[in-house]
């Protein structure tokens, strides 16, 4: 699906739908009320991130990142600008995903280290089920929502563009920064539904022996109810 662009002023505004929302060219005033409309909408509110990249317009010369936070191009259409917000608005969706992976192995580290040094695993399924639910959820919003390995539509219409989106897509390792992000996801429900199955096994085994003992107690009662006068 692609984004919405529209021009503010003399610069441009492109949002995505996923959440993020690249602006270029515009004031501080603007960008400070462009924000505020945007931060209304959304439900539920989240903390802004931002990522700030500078242009520098430089007819005849090359196309792409020049040094750090620095990009020169030959000119601003709005297809340059579809391209440039659709690898920084991949790139800080990105980044937020990351830190959620990284809390999300923080809180399944000491129930693997707890399994290796002592054998026993943790006995709270739920919160175990609510990791492989988040895992899953990442997953579905990194492969789907950001769809982090498709082209911008409008590369489509401007092949030429091709080229600096290839450039901007490698300076920002969009490609690679998604498929390990999908790699940990993967590892993080791998791990959690192997807790889940081991709680289960270990559950199974319990009610296995209180039925063999309500069993036996029942063998017991009938014995002494034969013996008994």
């Amino acid at each position: 699906m692609a984004p919405l662009c529209y021009r503010k002023g003399e610069g441009y505004v492109v949002v995505f739908r996923y959440g993020a929302a690249v602006l270029v060219g515009l004031s501080q005033a603007q960008e400070d009320e462009t924000l505020a409309q945007l931060a209304g909408g959304a439900a539920p509110p989240i903390p802004v991130e931002e990522e700030r990249l500078v242009i520098m317009l430089a007819p005849g010369l090359e196309e792409g990142v020049v040094g750090a936070g620095r990009l020169q191009l030959r000119e601003l259409t709005p297809a340059h600008v579809l391209v440039l917000a659709d690898v920084l608005a991949k790139s800080i969706a990105l980044a937020r995903y990351e830190r959620e992976i990284a809390s999300v192995f923080d809180t399944i580290e000491p129930a693997a280290a707890r399994l290796a040094s002592s054998g026993r695993v943790p006995r709270a399924r739920k919160a175990l089920l609510q990791l492989v639910g988040e895992a899953l959820l990442a997953q579905h919003r990194v492969s789907g929502r950001i769809a982090f390995a498709e082209k911008p539509e409008a590369l489509w219409d401007h092949p030429e563009l091709e080229r600096l989106y290839a450039r901007l897509e490698d300076e920002y390792e969009i490609i690679e920064r998604g498929t390990l992000l999908n790699g940990k996801v993967g590892v993080i429900g791998t791990a959690a539904q192997t807790f889940t199955d081991m709680i289960d096994t270990q559950r199974s085994v319990r009610l296995e022996m209180l039925i063999v003992l309500l069993i036996l107690a029942e063998l017991v009662m009938a014995m002494v109810t034969l013996f008994l006068p």
